[in-house]
Order: structure tokens, then C-alpha cells, then sequence
């Protein structure tokens, strides 16, 4: 199981030491020095996220109920980088509008999938 998600794995430890890393040090990111860069950040994390655990699962995803129960996994585990922003010694402070901004990629990306998904099934017939 683990080596059938390893970019899913790998991308949330990415997403941890983004989450949880000093804020100072992305002030120095020039192209991301404008007012809510930061929420397009967390959109474009999760979508890539949950696009990447739907990939890597692409063929155990058989109902819709199913992928939006996958869902559940990036959206607790943003939830849970929240909590600990809150909680970790770092300058950083965990938001309900940056677990939005999560969930709102999430389902982009799950309405992605359900939009792609009769097209992928035309090309492999």
C-alpha cells in the first residue's frame, strides 16, 4: 500500500514542511509578495494533493461515493497542519479560512476527476 502512494506520501511531507516551516522564509519568494498569495498556495497544494492520491488510486475508485470518502484524507490532513501551526513553537498560525481555501481545492480537483473520468474511459476502450 505505501509503495502504491508514495507521491502521496512524499507531496504531504512536502506540504508539512511548507505548513510548518518559518513564514520569514517565504517572504523572500518575490512572485508570492501579493495579498492572499498565500490562499492560492493552500488551493494549489490540495488540489495536487488530492489529484495525486486519485491518480495513484485511480483503479479502487469505482463509485463517486468513494472519491469524495478519498477526499476525507487531504482535507484532515490540512485540518491537522492547521491544529499544528497553532501549537508549534514557529511564527506561523494555523486558519479556518486556510482550511477553506484546502477544501476548496480538494473539490476542484474531485470535480476534475469526475469530468475527466468518462473521457479516460473512452480512450482505454
Amino acid at each position: 500500500m505505501v509503495r502504491k502512494n508514495i507521491l502521496s506520501i512524499l507531496f504531504a511531507v512536502i506540504i508539512a514542511w511548507l505548513s510548518l516551516a518559518d513564514a520569514g522564509d517565504f517572504n523572500k519568494v518575490s512572485f508570492l509578495n501579493f495579498r492572499g498569495a498565500d490562499k492560492i498556495v493552500h488551493f494549489g497544494m490540495y488540489f495536487f494533493f488530492m489529484s495525486i492520491i486519485t491518480y495513484e488510486n485511480r483503479n479502487n475508485i469505482g463509485r463517486i461515493n468513494v472519491l469524495f470518502l478519498i477526499g476525507l484524507i487531504p482535507f484532515f490532513y490540512g485540518a491537522f497542519m492547521e491544529v499544528l501551526q497553532i501549537f508549534m513553537p514557529t511564527n506561523r498560525t494555523g486558519s479556518v479560512i486556510d482550511l477553506i481555501f484546502n477544501l476548496s481545492g480538494i473539490l476542484v480537483s474531485i470535480i476534475a476527476c469526475l469530468v475527466i473520468r468518462p473521457f479516460r474511459k473512452q480512450i482505454i476502450k
